[in-house]
């Protein structure tokens, strides 16, 4: 496998990638003693997710053209490397190395202006990006969404195709029963109208439970992705894998330069493991287990998306806690947990989960 380095006008092979690998291993006293370097850092990538461009009137969902054309000078300046999001997640699978700063651009719903505004400056960068396509508006010609010739003009011309159910339902939100038969409906038109059923599924709104993650399993799929910020890493479960949303209000440069330079925070033990959360147990008993890798954690914070920072309790060197105060509401709760990590960069951990109405 090749991997093309943007700005550099270069190739590089696997094995010289190899030199940039990173391992999760470090020395015992490493667990409370700093930061440590960024050669020590785990192998990760960064996957951004875009919906609208140039479509003023939806801005939760929309990225200004102004805002996209500076994003695409940033990830063509050389710095970053750009991989089609399957390369990223078989390495992640596999324990192939990555590059530093691996970045993947992904799109959401098939949206017209995807075709109209973000496809021909994509096109003109050369950055691989995957579009992940709702069938039923595109199936029934809704306005405002691309046809399925133009699906498959992107396809055809190297855009990876992904699944993003059928109806875009809330998937946690409903019967497994109706998850799955969006799932393979999603499944059977892509098929049909692509030749073959993609590899990659987002989850509409990034929500899903176990029960929805094992059907996607099921199916196939070699991976699935959710909206919560976060850097993948290995050790992840390869059906729930972080996104970072970019819009109007969150498509800042600033921010988006901290997102493209982020690390992982490397843990094990995630719980509660099922982003379904039920009335008997919220709010939940969030924890998780940090790789020593790390170093100290004195700087880690956590914040939940409606009540913000909560409290964390250390259980021995490398076991955090976090509690809250209140259950979450009804719908989707997002936790982050940041921290400061070598050379000015910052490690993110994100997990969303769903509190059925």
């Amino acid at each position: 496998m090749k991997y093309n380095i943007p700005g550099r006008r270069q190739w590089l092979t696997i094995g010289a990638l190899a030199a940039l690998a990173v391992s999760l291993a470090a020395p015992e006293s490493r667990a409370e003693t700093g930061a440590g370097s960024a050669a020590e850092t785990p192998a990760s990538a960064v996957a951004i997710m875009y919906h609208r461009f140039g479509e003023d009137a939806h801005p939760s969902t929309n990225t200004t053209l102004e805002q996209f054309e500076a994003h695409l000078a940033a990830l063509t300046s050389g710095k970053y490397n750009v991989l089609p999001l399957a390369d990223i997640a078989t390495a992640l699978r596999t324990g192939k190395p990555l590059p530093d700063r691996a970045v993947a651009i992904t799109i959401d719903d098939a949206y017209r202006s995807v075709y109209t505004e973000a496809w021909p400056r994509l096109r003109e960068t050369g950055l691989p990006f995957t579009l992940f396509v709702a069938t039923a508006p595109v199936e029934q010609g809704l306005p405002g969404f691309m046809t399925w010739d133009e699906v498959r003009e992107l396809r055809d011309a190297g855009v990876a195709i992904g699944a993003h159910a059928h109806t875009h339902a809330h998937l946690a939100k409903g019967t497994v029963a109706n998850a799955k038969a969006e799932i393979d409906t999603s499944a059977a038109i892509l098929k049909r109208e692509l030749g073959a059923v993609p590899p990659l599924f987002a989850y509409p709104f990034g929500e899903t439970s176990a029960a929805v993650a094992a059907l996607v399993r099921a199916k196939g799929f070699s991976a699935a992705f959710g909206q919560h910020s976060g850097v993948m890493a290995p050790g992840q479960s390869p059906y729930y894998l972080p996104r970072f949303a970019l819009n109007e209000t969150y498509g800042g440069m600033d921010r988006l330069t901290m997102i493209l330079n982020a690390l992982p925070v490397p843990v094990a033990g995630i719980v509660p493991a099922d982003p379904l959360i039920t009335p008997d147990a919220n709010p939940p008993a969030f924890g998780f287990t940090v790789d020593r890798s790390v170093g100290s954690l004195s700087r880690l914070a956590c914040y939940h998306s409606r009540s913000g920072a909560a409290t964390i309790e250390r259980l021995g060197a490398l076991r955090i806690e976090v509690r809250f105060a209140d259950a979450f509401p009804a719908g989707r709760s997002r936790i982050n947990c940041t921290m400061p990590g070598p050379d000015g960069r910052w490690r993110w951990l994100g997990m969303q989960y769903y509190v059925r109405p």
